[in-house]
């Protein structure tokens, strides 16, 4: 994928270790700033609580998901922690300034790809705010508002799934 308006290059791979500090900064920076208009400040801080912005504590992640990065420049810029066992979606973070443009949605399509070799016929998340309404575009179906507990805060989340079709992917 190449981002027009930039030039920049977009690729998909699975992650390395190399790319957790990059996964750590990512998720910090998608929780302040690209939720702002979601979520209010005490409830992303408590949010961006919820995992160490350090990258030892996401390479210990890699080691317990499948993790899937799009990478620019040699630089981690969004990633999706998949549990295939469960077929779902751990976390999905983009950096803010490129939120919108297709990554979140590409990283989407190669997990959905991989439960499919894996024998899968659905996909869930827990999205939040920021991304639950793009997922009902795309086809997901709504299972309910859910709110989950961070540092004292309550955040809401959507309990989305979708069926799985080979020829969709």
């Amino acid at each position: 994928m190449t981002n027009t308006e930039t030039g920049t290059r977009i690729t998909y791979r699975a992650a390395l270790a190399r790319d957790a500090a990059d996964q750590a900064e990512v998720f910090y920076h998608a929780v302040m700033q690209g939720a702002a208009t979601h979520y209010t400040l005490s409830e992303r801080k408590a949010w961006a609580q919820a995992l160490p912005r350090e990258g030892s504590a996401w390479g210990v992640r890699q080691a317990l998901y499948t993790t899937l990065v799009a990478n620019c420049d040699g630089r981690c810029v969004g990633f999706l922690e998949l549990d295939l066992v469960a077929g779902r979606v751990e976390t999905l973070y983009v950096w803010p300034s490129l939120a919108g443009r297709g990554i979140g949605t590409t990283l989407l399509v190669h997990a959905e790809r991989m439960l499919i070799e894996e024998g899968k016929g659905q996909i869930e998340i827990e999205a939040s705010s920021v991304l639950h309404e793009r997922l009902l575009r795309r086809g997901w179906k709504n299972h309910g508002e859910e709110w989950v507990e961070r540092s004292g805060e309550r955040l809401l989340r959507y309990k989305l799934t979708k069926r799985l079709n080979a020829v969709e992917t």
